[in-house]
């Protein structure tokens, strides 16, 4: 139980962290690829936050369900 609570919140944070700071993502994720590119594409960013969102929603489901079964 300790362990499915951890994960959901962990969730949830990591979804606002993706949502607010696509770039710092893409700095640690992407950038050592391209040796021209010094910013994220447009679409890199839309579809980061559109994860982002993704995420932190799951979690936050999977923490409303908790609540709702116990």
């Amino acid at each position: 139980m300790f362990w499915y609570i951890l994960a959901t919140i962990f969730m949830i944070f990591l979804g606002i962290g993706i949502f607010l700071k696509p770039t710092l993502m893409w700095n640690l994720t992407e950038r050592w690829k391209s040796y021209r590119a010094d910013e994220p594409s447009n679409l890199y960013l839309i579809s980061t936050k559109f994860g982002g969102i993704l995420i932190a929603s799951i979690g936050l489901i999977l923490t409303i369900l908790l609540l709702v079964v116990k």
